[in-house]
């Protein structure tokens, strides 16, 4: 979330930068300063009233001190009606106050300036690319075919249980997708990340703190009766865990890691694009989570990509990283790099990890300050990436590997897995 002061500061440059995510910011900037005029000269306003009923009180306990009750009555009268305007006064403090929140929640992240500008995927920019494709079979199968082939993922049991979108590991599917988070997370906590198990659900605060609600409120499950939603990702307890803090300098670089089921809706997706591990509802996935000083968060978020490569290559999976457009950044980043795997079966890429800083943005709304060498409490900068995400992961290992006798598991994971081939 913006700072008003720093909208105030920077209005002309941030309309030009949120220009790049096709956002015509400048009718929105003006409602929030005049949002923001209002609650300041209602608190004015408030505080004089309080001043004066304050001043009235002492005066009065002089009055009847010296035996001028007339006077102390009428004084006394003068300051109930003081409490009732301040009543109202600060019934109009909350309600601006409420307002000027709602205008700023509605208004994305800054793009940083290596973002180019563009309306959706198709002008991200490919920063990086490697492995080689592998030639496959003219009999090769995609991934859901392979599943049920060999056993390895039940679909149609997951929408007896639950419906689509949940499917059930099996067997070697279950060992595959064990070893696979085992690997990851042992990458992790090698890199210098610690481990954490969070909750599965969270508050409405933990929510907005991290930037889910209200701008993904449609794409989360929500737990009407407890007030709680289903996590759409590690990044949302893990970062909450330190929501409100005022950290010291030196705690900081503050770096985790953890696994979590991820719950999203994903309404409106159908179609061809979205079969077997595509696209799901119910998913598990490896996150990595820093805090940042932020005259470092860049040099961190450069470091975040290499991890993600290393995994990669040590997975021996072709895939390539792209710049987001503007108009393809999710709502809280500040830039966003996204890593896709080449699904040879599908002769597509896969997205399967998104690494990201989102600056000041979600600190601001956690309140999470460090204070600095020079005594002063400032907000600190969070990064977020997937290291990794498995569904599309484990659809690139199937495609990518198989042959005509089974699928072949990277050497890597075969310590993991206890197996080298998949028959």
């Amino acid at each position: 979330m913006l700072q008003v002061q720093e909208i105030r500061e920077h209005k002309e440059a941030y309309i030009a930068a949120l220009a790049k995510r096709g956002v015509a910011a400048e009718d929105l900037f003006e409602k929030v300063l005049k949002a923001d005029e209002e609650r300041r000269n209602t608190q004015l306003q408030l505080d004089e009233t309080l001043a004066q009923s304050n001043t009235f009180s002492k005066e009065i306990g002089k009055l009847y001190q010296s035996g001028e009750t007339q006077k102390a009555n009428l004084l006394k009268q003068k300051t109930t009606q003081l409490k009732e305007a301040s009543k109202e006064l600060t019934d109009k403090l909350t309600a601006a106050s409420d307002r000027l929140q709602q205008l700023l929640y509605t208004i994305p992240n800054i793009p940083n300036e290596l973002v180019p500008a563009g309306t959706d995927e198709n002008d991200n920019e490919e920063v990086f690319r490697e492995g080689d494709i592998p030639t496959l079979d003219s009999e090769a199968l995609p991934h859901w075919e392979l599943a049920k082939k060999y056993d390895l993922i039940d679909f149609e049991l997951g929408v007896k249980i639950t419906g689509a979108g949940f499917p059930v590991y099996k067997g070697k599917g279950a060992r595959l997708q064990r070893a696979l988070i085992a690997y990851f997370l042992d990458k992790n906590t090698a890199a210098g990340y610690t481990e954490y198990q969070v909750p599965h659900l969270v508050n409405e605060a933990s929510g907005f703190g991290t930037g889910q609600l209200p701008d993904k409120e449609g794409q989360m499950y929500h737990v009407g009766i407890d007030d709680l939603y289903l996590i759409p990702t590690a990044e949302v307890p893990v970062t909450n865990m330190f929501r409100g803090d005022l950290l010291a300098h030196n705690v900081l670089p503050i770096t985790c890691t953890g696994y979590t089921p991820c719950f999203r809706r994903e309404a409106g997706s159908y179609g061809a694009h979205v079969r077997g591990l595509n696209r799901l509802h119910q998913f598990d996935k490896v996150e990595i989570v820093r805090i940042e000083h932020p005259d470092a968060s860049y040099a961190a978020l450069d470091g975040m990509v290499e991890h993600v490569k290393e995994i990669l290559r040590e997975l021996e999976l072709p895939y390539r990283i792209l710049r987001l457009c503007g108009g393809d950044l999710g709502f809280i980043s500040a830039l966003t790099y996204d890593f896709e795997v080449f699904s040879t079966a599908q002769d597509r890429w896969l997205e399967i990890s998104s690494v990201s800083n989102f600056e000041t943005f979600q600190a601001n709304r956690l309140k999470l300050r460090f204070k600095d060498t020079d005594g002063q409490n400032k907000l600190v900068h969070t990064l977020n990436g997937s290291a990794l995400a498995l569904p599309r992961v484990l659809a690139g290992i199937l495609e990518n590997y198989q042959t005509p006798s089974g699928i072949k598991i990277p050497k890597v994971l075969v310590p993991y897995c206890g197996f080298d081939t998949i028959d």
